[in-house]
């Protein structure tokens, strides 16, 4: 067959651990026999971020403003462990967050949905699409161990003026964080969050935690709000859509009983948490996608789950592994999707959408990875390697292109 043609590059982002070995078996068997791959390719794997001193991910960052579409590998956020094993000279930042900082999106994440496997809760009828804000906040905070003293919290502004506040009189040694948020990124995150609830036709849920952190989380609400009410309460009422606010606790326990099919926005690190959630009660972590969306309109595509370090060490061992791609595949065929509707491409369209079809026909069949055998309700499931589930989608992409 002759092989799909790509005329802009994608920016293509390795990683780390199980999720690297993956990534290459992925363009292996699934997309270089049918498509001639147009790539920008940045290594964002551990090792080579620490050799760069991880000036990679600040360029692959700027490579995704630059062509408008990219796809990441899961990697590694390094710990105090991470710094001994990987001999690290500093414990780098996230990248992801990194990514989100320079390319200032929302994160949009939405389970992958199966006939045969049920959500935990029984109520949920439909997706929920989580939107994170995906700037800020802790993922850029800065930390400080500290001796017995005190704490203060220090502005000065452009004309000189200093503002103090006391945080703490330590008694004792004890930990500092200091974060931050941008009224114009929480504008263009609150903007994307309505933007995609008019496109999508989903009510649109909003929570944090204002009554506790009254200027921070409240001035999100406010942002919130105030945009609702001046520019889309209108479009909202004229599709029968409903946008509210409520405080997180609140919201966690009004999702486990609804039925599902609504956007709900959260900040960075409450999205983070609860996307994981969400993902594992509608099947599993490895069953997400995630895209990174910005005001700009590029799109960052990955898989919502982390490097799958238990069964990398496994293959290291040289044990045979079933550890679920599907993520990182709908990370592959959102990201050649998107690509090819910018570029007017649409047989690099219909192959992204083949690609989706095969992987989700292949569990139809019965045949799955191991953390899907156990949620499996439509009779008997065979339980398959990482290699062998790939093999069978290719298969059926073969069929269809020859």
């Amino acid at each position: 067959m002759n092989k799909i043609k790509m005329t802009t590059p994608l920016v293509e982002m390795d990683g780390d651990e199980m999720t690297r070995i993956l990534w290459k078996e992925i363009k292996e068997k699934l997309l270089l026999p049918f498509v001639d791959l147009n790539i920008e390719y940045y290594d964002l794997g551990l090792p080579h971020r620490d050799e760069t001193r991880d000036a990679v991910t600040t360029e692959a960052a700027e490579a995704c403003r630059k062509y408008g579409v990219g796809v990441k590998c899961a990697t590694i956020t390094p710990n105090k462990a991470r710094m001994t094993e990987y001999n690290l000279h500093e414990m780098w930042k996230s990248p992801n967050g990194t990514i989100r900082a320079i390319l200032d999106g929302t994160v949009f994440r939405a389970p992958i949905v199966v006939d045969g496997i049920s959500p935990v809760v029984k109520t949920w009828k439909a997706p929920i699409t989580i939107a994170r804000h995906a700037y800020g906040d802790v993922y850029k905070a800065t930390e400080m161990r500290v001796p017995q003293g005190k704490a203060e919290l220090v502005f000065t502004d452009a004309a000189g003026k200093e503002t103090r506040e006391t945080i703490y009189d330590f008694e004792c040694s004890g930990v500092l964080t200091g974060q931050y948020n941008k009224d114009t990124s929480i504008e263009s995150f609150a903007r994307s969050c309505f933007a995609y609830a008019l496109s999508t036709g989903q009510d649109l849920w909003f929570s944090c935690k204002d009554t506790i952190a009254k200027k921070y989380d409240g001035t999100f609400r406010d942002i919130f709000q105030h945009l609702y009410d001046t520019e889309y309460k209108a479009q909202f009422e004229e599709k029968g859509l409903t946008y509210f606010y409520t405080l997180i606790d609140d919201a966690i326990a009004r999702v486990v009983r609804s039925q599902g099919g609504f956007i709900w926005a959260l900040k960075n690190y409450d999205g983070d948490v609860m996307s994981d959630m969400v993902s594992t009660a509608f099947g599993s972590l490895a069953m997400m996608t995630s895209v990174l969306v910005s005001p700009e309109g590029n799109y960052e595509y990955e898989a919502a789950h982390g490097t799958v370090t238990r069964h990398y060490y496994k293959y290291l061992k040289g044990e045979e592994t079933s550890t679920n791609p599907i993520a990182t595949i709908f990370a592959w065929s959102g990201a050649l999707r998107k690509r090819g509707e910018k570029d007017n491409l649409p047989a690099l369209t219909a192959f992204a959408d083949h690609l989706k079809a095969a992987s989700l026909g292949v569990i139809q069949d019965g045949v799955m990875t191991g953390d899907l055998c156990q949620l499996w309700e439509k009779g008997p499931a065979k339980k398959v390697s990482s290699s062998e589930f790939l093999d069978a989608i290719a298969e059926k992409l073969h069929a269809i292109y020859g």
